[in-house]
């Protein structure tokens, strides 16, 4: 997404951040902006978690176009989001991948020559996941 967009990509995980690390981000972004001229994407992986205080921090930047923001969250947004940033966000909803949908991505994986996995004794892994989503490990 940010080389299609030419923009610099920054992760939080709202587990592990706190309001210093939203600080460097912006600083960042910033920076980015200045001394490369290009624009930053910043990626908030469950930022339900941060709170009220945590997720206002994000708006004047996100107003000033500082970054994009990204947030990923596996509650309803409209409840764990505060609304001021909900506000000036798009909610996109992301559905489970079926077994079929899991069956392509593997035979995707393994038909690439680079980037491919070890052989076709994979294609019988989708029947073992559970919860649909292709990026989890049982």
């Amino acid at each position: 997404m940010a080389a299609h967009a030419d923009a610099e990509f920054i992760t939080l995980s709202a587990v592990l951040s706190g309001v210093k690390e939203i600080r460097e981000a912006v600083a960042q972004a910033k920076a980015n902006r200045l001394q490369k001229n290009r624009r930053t994407i910043l990626f908030v992986d469950e930022v339900h978690r941060f709170n009220k205080s945590q997720q206002d921090a994000f708006l004047p930047h996100v107003e000033d176009g500082t970054f994009w923001f990204i947030g990923a969250t596996t509650e309803n947004p409209s409840f764990e989001v505060n609304n001021a940033l909900l506000s000036r966000a798009r909610v996109y909803v992301l559905k489970s991948l079926t077994e079929a949908d899991l069956l392509e991505v593997l035979e995707q994986a393994i038909s690439d020559e680079d980037r491919g996995l070890a052989g076709e004794e994979i294609i019988d892994f989708p029947q073992e996941l559970r919860a649909g989503s292709s990026r989890r490990r049982r």
